[in-house]
């Protein structure tokens, strides 16, 4: 293991703990995940199916499906970006790669928005992620042909100081937690 990624894997494990923590207080809503959300009617969206500890976007995403299309990301293989089928409350869902749950069927989006989890964040749109990269090639990729929004949402808990970071890492352009909306660049 290189040094950074024994740095990478120590932070990700506080920033594990503090995510647990903030979890078992049962108050991760995404109220301002959808006060932000309700600025981009009718732009296509990406969210996803939270997995263990991880702050649930979906009230937000069943909001935002009455007025545009909503997808969640699906895992094509390794060192691949991402795709994004289709989502609508109450559609057929699988187990997909890694246990996320993936619709059954549909048709793929391409979205101008991304609601990202993690790990950990900065108020400097800095993120840490689970490690395979998919998040940083799918944004990279999708930033190459037009503007696209990533939207960080955590627990105000998985903020950090700073991070150990990658030149291929991509920034966040927002953090919305349980508790307030980050704007990048924003003093404060």
């Amino acid at each position: 293991m290189t040094e950074l990624a024994a740095i990478k894997s120590d932070a990700r494990k506080a920033a594990f703990a503090r995510r647990k923590a903030a979890h078992a207080l049962g108050q991760g809503t995404a109220g301002h995940l959808s006060e932000v959300l309700a600025g981009y009617r009718g732009v296509p969206l990406a969210g996803y199916m939270a997995m263990r500890t991880e702050i649930d976007p979906t009230a937000a995403m069943e909001e935002a499906s009455a007025h545009g299309p909503v997808g969640v990301p699906v895992i094509m293989g390794a060192g691949q970006p991402l795709r994004f089928r289709a989502w609508t409350p109450g559609c057929a869902m699988v187990a997909g790669a890694f246990g996320a749950d993936i619709p059954a069927g549909g048709d793929w989006i391409t979205p101008e928005i991304l609601i990202v989890p993690l790990v950990a964040f900065t108020r400097q749109g800095e993120r840490l992620g689970y490690g395979g990269g998919f998040y940083d090639r799918t944004l990279e990729g999708l930033r190459s042909v037009k503007p696209t929004l990533a939207i960080g949402f955590a627990y105000g808990a998985q903020q950090a100081e700073e991070l150990p970071l990658e030149p291929t890492d991509q920034p966040l352009d927002l953090i919305v937690t349980e508790t307030e909306i980050i704007e990048i660049g924003a003093s404060g």
